[in-house]
């Protein structure tokens, strides 16, 4: 049996992602944070947690981020994406037009704030650790109103009021599984590659950086920067690559970071939930390792290759 940590309590999308990974006999472990998710398994607690990373409306969910930078140990090995609408439930028998407090996540809050403004314009936010959380506190009455998977409603016993709620159709949350720290997934071919690093402050030292994936055609589909919370001004970048650490120029642009970088952390390599395959200049990185050995070993003769 797999132990899984994630946002609880039940009813979660959070949850949803859990099974969407389809984990032999989980056994499902709720946490009130990402931080605490990931916390578990370094400790020994979960053999894995299910994570949001980045959602479609609102961009990366830096708590995960903060926590994933926070616990040694933890790595990432897959993904999975859904699509993100919420239920409008209040307890049964009460009105939107009444309702003067709103619970739900953040995140989910960025998601849905237009259309509770157009019906609850009296309700103020308030926010819970998570979607199922906030259904909770309406069903104890610590809140009115509740943004959350339509499933919190059956587990409360509340009464919804609109299903598929979203300011943006086809809003889509990204979910990652962390576990210890072990050798990556195979490639695919369809792989994604994450990092953190920070850069000495020095001028210039940023775009170095990302030469080091330009020059090798790795293409970065993510970077966002987070404060340090160490000095003032300084920050921690995170990266997404499209590509496999397997792959040759990925890894050939690794090393160039860690030389220029101050400090590095691979998040891990994985497949991706989407897209399709990309380019991979494996044979072209070969050859030029081929080409420097030969010169090295004054083997090139008179004839130089032809670029």
């Amino acid at each position: 049996m797999t132990r899984i940590a994630y946002l609880g309590p039940a009813g979660t999308f959070t949850e949803q992602a859990v099974h969407a990974f389809a984990l032999p006999a989980p056994e499902l472990v709720a946490v009130d944070s990402p931080a605490e998710a990931l916390a578990a398994v370094a400790e020994g607690r979960a053999d894995r947690a299910v994570v949001a990373i980045e959602n479609s409306v609102d961009g990366a969910v830096t708590t995960t981020s903060d926590a994933l930078l926070a616990t040694p140990g933890v790595q990432i090995f897959a993904e999975t994406e859904l699509e993100i609408a919420f239920a409008i439930m209040t307890r049964k028998g009460q009105s939107l037009a009444s309702a003067t407090r709103f619970a739900t996540h953040p995140v989910a809050y960025q998601q849905v704030k237009r259309w509770m403004g157009e019906h609850a314009p009296g309700a103020t936010f308030q926010a819970a650790t998570s979607n199922a959380a906030a259904a909770q506190q309406v069903a104890e009455g610590a809140a009115d109103v509740a943004a959350a998977p339509e499933r919190a409603a059956e587990l409360f016993g509340l009464e919804v009021h609109a299903r598929n709620v979203a300011d943006l159709e086809a809003a889509r949350t990204r979910f990652v599984l962390a576990g210890p720290v072990a050798a990556p997934p195979a490639r695919t071919g369809n792989d994604r590659t994450s990092i953190v690093f920070q850069t000495p402050n020095e001028p210039g030292s940023l775009v170095g950086i990302l030469q080091e994936f330009a020059y090798r055609g790795v293409d970065l589909s993510r970077i966002e920067s987070r404060p340090t919370r160490e000095e003032p001004n300084t920050y921690n970048f995170f990266a997404d690559l499209v590509g496999h650490i397997d792959d040759a120029p990925v890894a050939e642009a690794l090393r160039g970071v860690y030389l220029r970088s101050s400090r590095i952390r691979f998040l891990g390599s994985w497949p991706r939930c989407a897209g399709g395959p990309h380019p991979v200049r494996d044979a072209r990185i070969a050859a030029a390792a081929e080409w420097v050995d030969a010169a090295r070993a004054g083997t090139l003769g008179q004839q130089e290759r032809a670029r």
